[in-house]
């Protein structure tokens, strides 16, 4: 079986404040992309998790897909074993939660082949253990987050298409969430849905000032769209009423920068995907 783990936009992101375990409590608002890396898997019966595809720098044991499948066969008692290989197209350290999204699929891709039958509650708080970007993932619907990132409304943002682009640096979250310039105290929105216009990103200028990549291309996207940040970078998106307009700006940009088209979406392509095999 093979699954998209689709990208995500945080199309506004407000810091409130830091909590005492070091958390920041946050507001942001996710919208995923069509466009992502694709995973397949293999049933195995003799319970071993192996993922066949190698990323630099991580050890196997330590990447988020074969962590995830190890905890829900831990958590569910499953005694059956996958094989799972991956093409890997979204950057990491860009902001737009490849190793996220990876979980998640994993996630919902074994509760399918391995018919635990858990639900999407049971299965978001178990990718909560993995990371705070998780539980959007496996809900698949854009969504307005509260606390870490974990309390989740549904939204339904407009869905225009994309320019994303992707500076060749991989940000630290660590390192931008530590930076004593963050502004850690805006006040929280409580109007719903998220009033228009509040696209602002409370990491962008730490982003910007440690990271001239991300600086240039917020300025050459700036030239013909609002250009924002997602999450802590390094990605830099804008929005276009059409995708002939967004290609046309795209065909400019990409001649000195990486970068790609595609179309916000409310509903995750993993879920659409899974819906059609039930």
């Amino acid at each position: 079986m093979t699954l998209p783990a689709p990208a995500k936009l945080n199309l506004m992101l407000h810091i409130l404040g830091r909590r005492e375990d070091g958390y920041h409590e946050l507001q942001t608002l996710f919208q995923f992309l069509d466009y992502g890396d694709e995973l397949t898997f293999a049933l195995r019966d003799d319970g071993v998790i192996r993922l066949h595809t190698a990323f630099e720098g991580v050890p196997h044991d330590s990447n988020l897909i074969v962590k995830a499948a190890k905890k829900l066969q831990e958590h569910a008692g499953c005694t059956l074993g996958i094989d799972i290989w991956i093409d890997k197209i979204l950057p990491m350290g860009g902001g737009i939660g490849g190793g996220s999204s990876n979980a998640a699929t994993t996630l919902l891709g074994l509760n399918h082949l391995w018919q635990l039958g858990w639900d999407h509650d049971r299965l978001a708080a178990l990718g909560l253990t993995l990371g705070a970007d998780v539980p959007v993932f496996v809900r698949g619907h854009a969504a307005f987050a509260e606390g870490v990132g974990e309390k989740l409304t549904p939204e339904y943002p407009e869905e225009p298409w994309y320019v994303v682009l992707v500076p060749q640096v991989s940000v630290s979250t660590a390192e931008i969430f530590s930076d004593p310039l963050l502004t850690r105290n805006t006040p929280p929105i409580k109007v719903r849905p998220v009033p228009k216009g509040n696209s602002r990103n409370d990491c962008l200028p730490v982003v910007a000032r440690r990271y001239p990549e991300v600086r240039n291309a917020l300025n050459l996207l700036g030239k013909f769209t609002e250009a924002k940040l997602t999450g802590t970078g390094s990605c830099v998106f804008g929005g276009f009423p059409s995708k002939a307009e967004a290609d046309k700006v795209s065909a400019l940009l990409t001649e000195t920068l990486t970068g790609f088209v595609a179309k916000g979406s409310n509903v995750s392509m993993l879920h659409r995907k899974l819906q059609n095999l039930l």
